[in-house]
C-alpha cells in the first residue's frame, strides 16, 4: 500500500504545464462534487478531459483523470450552486501557480449566453477563479469573484483570525517565508553555513530552499553522492548538490513511479533515481492517478479490516464476560459440595448428636444445626439446598468449554485478520464468522461474502505448501486437503495459520524452513525476527471434540526456531 505522500511544488509545476497544454481554452461542460472535499470538472478542449481538484487532508491534489467522475450524494452544497452559476459552460482562460507555492489558480470566464434551464441569463462576461491550496491538513478549494472576494469554499475556516476563509471576505493567500532561497538558482555557496553546523543534509536542504520537499532533497543528494541520506561534512560535494537541485527545477519533466515490495511508494515529475524500481509514466497526472488509486484502495482495505476487527473484538469482550460469569458459577459449586458433605455427616453421626444441639464437630470441622429441628430435618434441609444449587449449575461446565472454544476461535481469527493481505481474505474471514454465528450478517440475511481459499505456494524445492488464512481454512487444510503423512506446522503458542507440506516423501530442510517461516508470517509473530514453530505429522493432529474450527491437540511434535518468510520470497504463488 502506498505511504502518505503530499504533492510538492515541483509536481504542481508539472501539473500546471500539463493543464496549459490540455485544458486552457476548453469549455467546462459539467461541474460535480465527487466527495465532500473535492470538485470535478468535465472540460472539452478538442477532446474531453476530466479534471479533479481534491482538498483531502492526506491526498490533496489537482490532476487529470482518465475515467469520468461521478457525484456523491443527492443534495447540492452552496458551493456547487455557485459553481454551476459561474463555472458551468465557462472557459478556462489560464492556469497559474505562484512561484514555488502549492497553490494553483484556474482563471475562468463565462461569456454572455441565453439562460439554460438551471441558469439565469447573463449580459456581460463573468470572471472568476477556482483556487486550490494543497497544504496537507489545511488544503482547500475556493471560488473567487473577479474582485478577489471569496464566494464560497469547500472547507470554511473562521477560527483562524490571521487568514479566515469564509464567503464575502477578500481572499488572502498563504504568505511564504521570505528568507528561503530559490532552488531554481541554487549555488554551492548557500549551504556552506550548514556544513559547520552538521546534521541531516535532507532536512537542511528542505529548510534552506523554498518549496523543496524531502523527496526532491533526497533525489538531489542521491544524484550528487549516490546516497539518499547523509550528514553535512567538509567533503560533501556542494557544487554537485546545488547543480542537481537546480537541474530538477529547470529540466524537462519526465514523470515516474517508484515501487518497492510494499507497492507504490512515490511519484515525481522526474526519474526517481533514488529508488531501484522505477517506471516511466506518460504524464504526471497519470502517475498521480495510479499512485492515489492504490492509496485510496489501501485506505478502504485498512478501513474494512479495522471495522471487522472492531466487531470481532466486541464479540470477544462479550464472551470474556460470559467466561468470567461461568467461572464464578463453578466456584460457587465448591460451597454446594459442602452442603452435601454436611448432610452426609449428620446421617453418619445421627445417634451421637444430642437433641436440641446447635452444632457438632466432625473431622476437625464445626457443622451448625437448627436446634428447633431434628438432626434428620437438618440433613434434609442440606440435601434440598444442594439439589437446588446443583440443578442451577446444570450444563455450566459444558457452556464454559464452549465459551473458551469461541474465545480461542476469535483470538485466532483476529490474528489472521491482522495479517490478511487482500479484500477476499478479509471477506472470507467475515463470512466465516457470520456462518458460525459469532457475527450478524447485514440485515439478518444469509452471508454473501466470497469464500476465500487457502493459499497454495511451491517451496524453492518444488514441494506444495498449503496455508490456511482463516479458522475455516485451517480446518480444511488440516483435515480435508491433507494426507496423514503430510507435515503440519503452526506458530508455537501463537494464534495463526495451519500450514501443510504436501509430501509423502522425505522433505528437504529448505522446504521445512520455508513452511515454518510461512506459519510465522501468517501469525501474531509476523513482525518478530524469529520465533518457534511446532511441527508434526498430520496424523498426530486431533480436532478438539465439539470445539470451534481450527482448534486442535497434538502429539509427537517438535520445534523449529526460524524467521518469518513472506509468500513472495518463495516460488510461484497461486490461489487455485
Amino acid at each position: 500500500m502506498p505511504t502518505i505522500m503530499y504533492v510538492d511544488t515541483l509536481t504542481l509545476q508539472a501539473v500546471v504545464a500539463e493543464l496549459r497544454d490540455t485544458v486552457v481554452g476548453g469549455h467546462i461542460q459539467r461541474v460535480l462534487q465527487p466527495t465532500d472535499d473535492s470538485i470535478g470538472l468535465e472540460i472539452y478542449a478538442g477532446r474531453r478531459y476530466h479534471l479533479l481538484l481534491s482538498a483531502h487532508p492526506q491526498r490533496a491534489r489537482i490532476q487529470l483523470v482518465s475515467a469520468k467522475l461521478t457525484r456523491s450524494g443527492d443534495g447540492d452544497s452552496p458551493l456547487m450552486l455557485l459553481l454551476r452559476k459561474y463555472v458551468k459552460h465557462a472557459v478556462i482562460t489560464a492556469v497559474t501557480q505562484p512561484s514555488l507555492e502549492r497553490i494553483v489558480r484556474l482563471s475562468i470566464t463565462k461569456q454572455p449566453a441565453p439562460a439554460s434551464d438551471d441558469e439565469e441569463e447573463i449580459t456581460a462576461p463573468r470572471h472568476s477563479e477556482l483556487v486550490i491550496e494543497i497544504l496537507g491538513g489545511r488544503s482547500n478549494i475556493l471560488l473567487l469573484h473577479a474582485d478577489g472576494r471569496i464566494m464560497d469554499v469547500v472547507r470554511r475556516i473562521s477560527h483562524d483570525q490571521r487568514r479566515p476563509l469564509q464567503p464575502h471576505i477578500v481572499y488572502t493567500p498563504p504568505v511564504p517565508a521570505p528568507a528561503e532561497r530559490d532552488p531554481h538558482t541554487a549555488t554551492a555557496r548557500e549551504p556552506q553555513p550548514l556544513v559547520a553546523q552538521g546534521g541531516d543534509v535532507v532536512k537542511g536542504v528542505v529548510g534552506l530552499y523554498r518549496g523543496v520537499s524531502p523527496l526532491v532533497a533526497r533525489e538531489a543528494l542521491f544524484r550528487a553522492t549516490g546516497m539518499a541520506t547523509a550528514q553535512w561534512h567538509a567533503t560533501l560535494p556542494l557544487d554537485a548538490l546545488a547543480a542537481e537541485l537546480s537541474a530538477l527545477y529547470n529540466q524537462p519533466f519526465t514523470p515516474s513511479l517508484a515501487t518497492t515490495d510494499e507497492g507504490l511508494v512515490a511519484f515525481a515529475p522526474y526519474h526517481l533515481d533514488q529508488y531501484p524500481q522505477v517506471t516511466p509514466v506518460d504524464s504526471i497526472s497519470l502517475a498521480m492517478e495510479q499512485f492515489f488509486a492504490a492509496a485510496e484502495q489501501g485506505a478502504n482495505y485498512a478501513a474494512r479490516r479495522t471495522a471487522l476487527a472492531a466487531r470481532l473484538a466486541n464479540v470477544q469482550v462479550r464472551y470474556g464476560k460470559q467466561r468470567e460469569a461461568l467461572q464464578r458459577e463453578l466456584e460457587r459449586a465448591q460451597t454446594f459440595e459442602r452442603l452435601r458433605w454436611e448432610g452426609e455427616m449428620m446421617y453418619a453421626y445421627l445417634h451421637a448428636i444430642a437433641p436440641g444441639a446447635t452444632a457438632f464437630e466432625v473431622e476437625g470441622q464445626r457443622i451448625a444445626l437448627d436446634p428447633g429441628k431434628t438432626v434428620v430435618e437438618n440433613a434434609q434441609m442440606r440435601f434440598r439446598a444442594y439439589d437446588k444449587a446443583k440443578g442451577a449449575l446444570e450444563g455450566v461446565p459444558e457452556r464454559l468449554v464452549e465459551t473458551e472454544g469461541n474465545l480461542a476461535y476469535l483470538e485466532e481469527t483476529l490474528a489472521l485478520l491482522e495479517v490478511a493481505d487482500s479484500f477476499d481474505a478479509i471477506s472470507g474471514i467475515e463470512r466465516e464468522a457470520e456462518e458460525n454465528g459469532l457475527l450478524r450478517s447485514a440485515g439478518g440475511k444469509k452471508p454473501k461474502g466470497p469464500r476465500a481459499t487457502p493459499l497454495r505456494v511451491m517451496s524453492s524445492e518444488g514441494v506444495p505448501i498449503l496455508v490456511g488464512r482463516s479458522a475455516g481454512q485451517n480446518e480444511a487444510v488440516t483435515f480435508t486437503l491433507s494426507q496423514p503423512d503430510d507435515i503440519w506446522l503452526h506458530a508455537r503458542g501463537r494464534p495463526g495459520a495451519h500450514v501443510i507440506i504436501r509430501s509423502n516423501e522425505a522433505v528437504g530442510d529448505q522446504t521445512l524452513l520455508e513452511a515454518a517461516g510461512l506459519a510465522l508470517y501468517f501469525s501474531k509473530a509476523r513482525h518478530e525476527a524469529a520465533a518457534d514453530v511446532t511441527l508434526c505429522r498430520r496424523r498426530d493432529v486431533r480436532k478438539v471434540p465439539g470445539g470451534p474450527p481450527g482448534l486442535v491437540t497434538l502429539r509427537n511434535e517438535r520445534t523449529l526456531h526460524v524467521p518469518p518468510v513472506a509468500p513472495g520470497e518463495l516460488g510461484r504463488t497461486t490461489n487455485d
